[in-house]
Protein backbone atom coordinates (compact mmCIF):
# COMPACT_ATOMS: atom_id res chain seq x y z
CA UNK A 1 0.00 0.00 0.00
CA UNK A 2 1.12 3.53 -0.39
CA UNK A 3 1.40 5.97 2.24
CA UNK A 4 -1.02 8.69 0.10
CA UNK A 5 -0.34 12.28 2.17
CA UNK A 6 -1.31 16.21 1.39
CA UNK A 7 0.87 19.43 1.78
CA UNK A 8 -0.33 23.00 1.00
CA UNK A 9 0.09 26.10 2.27
CA UNK A 10 -3.23 28.05 3.49
CA UNK A 11 -3.53 31.86 3.80
CA UNK A 12 -5.62 33.23 6.72
CA UNK A 13 -8.91 32.71 5.42
CA UNK A 14 -8.00 28.83 3.65
CA UNK A 15 -6.66 30.97 0.37
CA UNK A 16 -5.24 28.59 -1.64
CA UNK A 17 -4.96 29.87 -5.28
CA UNK A 18 -5.61 33.24 -6.89
CA UNK A 19 -5.90 32.95 -10.87
CA UNK A 20 -3.92 29.67 -11.37
CA UNK A 21 -1.14 30.59 -8.91
CA UNK A 22 -0.64 30.56 -5.06
CA UNK A 23 -2.01 33.75 -3.90
CA UNK A 24 1.67 34.83 -2.19
CA UNK A 25 3.43 33.72 -5.14
CA UNK A 26 6.66 35.50 -5.07
CA UNK A 27 6.78 36.37 -1.61
CA UNK A 28 10.04 36.71 0.02
CA UNK A 29 9.49 37.33 3.35
CA UNK A 30 10.38 34.49 5.79
CA UNK A 31 7.71 32.87 6.49
CA UNK A 32 6.99 32.06 2.71
CA UNK A 33 10.25 30.85 2.20
CA UNK A 34 10.57 28.85 4.50
CA UNK A 35 7.41 27.00 3.57
CA UNK A 36 8.76 26.10 0.20
CA UNK A 37 11.71 24.68 1.56
CA UNK A 38 10.42 22.79 3.66
CA UNK A 39 7.83 21.17 1.27
CA UNK A 40 10.97 20.60 -1.03
CA UNK A 41 12.80 19.19 1.50
CA UNK A 42 9.80 16.95 3.09
CA UNK A 43 8.84 15.51 -0.52
CA UNK A 44 12.78 14.33 -1.72
CA UNK A 45 12.93 11.42 -2.96
CA UNK A 46 9.13 10.78 -3.00
CA UNK A 47 6.23 10.93 -5.76
CA UNK A 48 4.28 14.20 -6.13
CA UNK A 49 1.46 13.68 -8.28
CA UNK A 50 -0.56 16.50 -9.17
CA UNK A 51 -2.79 18.38 -12.03
CA UNK A 52 -0.96 20.05 -14.89
CA UNK A 53 -0.55 23.30 -13.40
CA UNK A 54 0.87 22.42 -10.50
CA UNK A 55 3.45 18.84 -11.61
CA UNK A 56 4.64 22.18 -14.45
CA UNK A 57 5.11 24.42 -11.52
CA UNK A 58 8.02 22.28 -9.78
CA UNK A 59 11.43 23.84 -10.65
CA UNK A 60 13.85 21.69 -13.20
CA UNK A 61 16.49 21.06 -9.69
CA UNK A 62 13.91 19.92 -7.59
CA UNK A 63 12.52 17.19 -10.13
CA UNK A 64 16.06 15.46 -9.60
CA UNK A 65 14.94 14.23 -6.15
CA UNK A 66 11.33 14.17 -6.77
CA UNK A 67 9.02 12.12 -9.60
CA UNK A 68 6.34 14.15 -10.47
CA UNK A 69 3.37 12.46 -11.77
CA UNK A 70 1.18 14.55 -13.86
CA UNK A 71 -2.54 13.78 -13.69
CA UNK A 72 -5.81 13.68 -16.00
CA UNK A 73 -9.33 13.91 -15.02
CA UNK A 74 -9.81 10.75 -16.74
CA UNK A 75 -7.38 8.91 -14.10
CA UNK A 76 -9.03 7.14 -11.11
CA UNK A 77 -7.15 7.72 -8.06
CA UNK A 78 -7.28 3.73 -7.17
CA UNK A 79 -5.42 3.32 -10.41
CA UNK A 80 -2.73 6.10 -10.01
CA UNK A 81 -2.18 5.19 -6.94
CA UNK A 82 -1.53 1.34 -7.77
CA UNK A 83 1.31 2.91 -9.76
CA UNK A 84 3.47 3.50 -6.59
CA UNK A 85 2.64 1.23 -4.44
CA UNK A 86 4.99 1.08 -1.18
CA UNK A 87 6.08 4.59 -2.06
CA UNK A 88 5.26 7.96 0.12
CA UNK A 89 2.78 9.82 -2.39
CA UNK A 90 2.46 13.63 -1.66
CA UNK A 91 -1.03 14.57 -3.60
CA UNK A 92 -1.05 18.63 -4.75
CA UNK A 93 -2.56 20.20 -7.43
CA UNK A 94 -5.66 22.45 -5.86
CA UNK A 95 -9.37 21.52 -4.85
CA UNK A 96 -10.40 19.34 -7.57
CA UNK A 97 -7.45 16.94 -7.31
CA UNK A 98 -7.69 16.90 -3.41
CA UNK A 99 -11.52 16.02 -3.45
CA UNK A 100 -10.83 13.48 -5.57
CA UNK A 101 -7.52 11.94 -3.88
CA UNK A 102 -9.40 13.00 0.00
CA UNK A 103 -10.51 9.49 0.72
CA UNK A 104 -6.90 7.99 -0.01
CA UNK A 105 -4.85 10.60 2.04
CA UNK A 106 -3.88 9.65 5.48
CA UNK A 107 -2.09 12.47 6.58
CA UNK A 108 -2.84 16.29 5.89
CA UNK A 109 0.29 18.75 6.49
CA UNK A 110 -0.93 21.83 5.98
CA UNK A 111 0.77 24.99 6.53
CA UNK A 112 -1.08 28.07 7.72
CA UNK A 113 0.75 31.48 5.89
CA UNK A 114 0.34 35.50 6.96
CA UNK A 115 -1.76 35.72 3.80
CA UNK A 116 -4.58 37.65 4.23
CA UNK A 117 -5.53 39.06 0.61
CA UNK A 118 -7.22 37.96 -2.40
CA UNK A 119 -8.23 34.32 -4.12
CA UNK A 120 -10.32 32.05 -5.65
CA UNK A 121 -9.68 29.08 -4.73
CA UNK A 122 -10.01 28.24 -0.87
CA UNK A 123 -9.48 24.73 1.35
CA UNK A 124 -12.07 23.08 2.34
CA UNK A 125 -11.92 21.03 5.52
CA UNK A 126 -14.43 18.67 4.63
CA UNK A 127 -11.55 16.80 2.31
CA UNK A 128 -10.21 15.83 5.56
CA UNK A 129 -13.36 14.30 7.13
CA UNK A 130 -13.82 12.07 4.29
CA UNK A 131 -14.04 7.70 4.74
CA UNK A 132 -10.79 6.79 5.51
CA UNK A 133 -9.57 4.00 3.74
CA UNK A 134 -6.64 1.52 4.70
Amino acid sequence: MADVRAMLAIGMQGQLGNHGVLPWEGNTDPAFVEDVERFFELTRGHVLIAGPVTARSVPDWAKRDLEVFELRSHMAPEDVIARFEGRRIFVGGGPTVWAAYAPYIRIWDVTRLPYDGPADRYFDPAWMLGPVRI
